[in-house]
């Protein structure tokens, strides 16, 4: 269902600060390039030509928020969206927090973010739906590795993700969270992750359907407690295990 590529992008380590996180930013493997392509995406959003996307009312749209879109920008993809417009990503303000039932909480800003180390793979996104797309390059942040920055405590046996888009929130088991093939995403395909893919991260799962891989994150809390995500809420399995849940299998 996937392959993973051992190993990070860049083998040295980064200059650390008395609180353990990085004090340079690390090079991603297309360099600047890709951070000033991620600054355009964040600001200037996406333009993709009316032949290839179309927002419309989901056909479940009797269950769910009637803000509810779909967005087609091609190459076997189909964008859910449950606010518009899409959240937008702006370098200089962007901040992600992590935190909860951890001895050390941190909220990393972007050049934080992107000095930590990283990793990629590629794997196969499915969706519940019923399409996939085969052969995605992600590069991203292990979930040990924020875990060591953080040190989660012994209550903690969840990790609740929560999205810029308002109400969207899931959540994984510690178990689930430490899978080898799960990431927090930050570049897709060999290029920063689009404003319609989640920009400026998003949660990768690829043993699970892509309701559970979270998009434009803005927070990860570690919890005693397992709660519902935005779509558990309205029906669908909280194990979104592909093939095996969901009435599949």
């Amino acid at each position: 269902m996937s392959a993973r590529d051992h190993g990070p992008l860049d083998g040295s380590d980064p200059e650390t600060g008395p609180d353990g996180l990085p004090t340079r930013p690390r090079e991603f493997r297309i360099g600047r390039a890709a951070f000033l392509a991620t600054v355009a995406v964040g600001i200037g959003g996406i333009f993709v030509g009316p032949s290839l996307s179309r927002i419309f009312t989901d056909p479940l749209s009797g269950v769910l928020p009637g803000s509810l879109g779909e967005f087609i920008p091609g190459n076997g993809w189909v964008i859910y969206n449950v606010q518009n417009p899409f959240p937008r990503f702006d370098p200089a303000t962007y901040r992600l927090s992590v935190g909860g039932l951890v001895r050390r909480p941190v909220t990393l800003n972007w050049n934080q973010i992107t000095a930590l180390p990283g990793d990629q793979q590629t794997s196969t996104f499915h969706c519940v739906t019923g399409w996939t797309v085969d052969g995605v390059l992600w590069e991203g942040i292990r979930a040990q590795t924020l875990m060591d920055l953080v040190a989660p405590l012994a209550s903690a046996k969840y990790v609740t993700f929560q999205s810029m888009e308002g109400p969207y929130v899931d959540q994984l088991s510690i178990d689930q969270f430490t899978l080898p093939d799960v990431m927090i995403a930050r570049q897709m395909d060999g290029g920063p992750i689009s404003r319609a893919h989640g920009a400026p991260l998003r949660l990768i799962i690829p043993d699970m359907y892509g309701y559970k891989n979270v998009k434009w994150l803005r927070s990860i809390t570690f919890v005693a407690d397992e709660s519902q995500g935005y779509w558990e809420q309205r029906g669908y399995d909280v194990d979104a295990w592909v093939g095996r849940s969901n009435g599949y299998g």
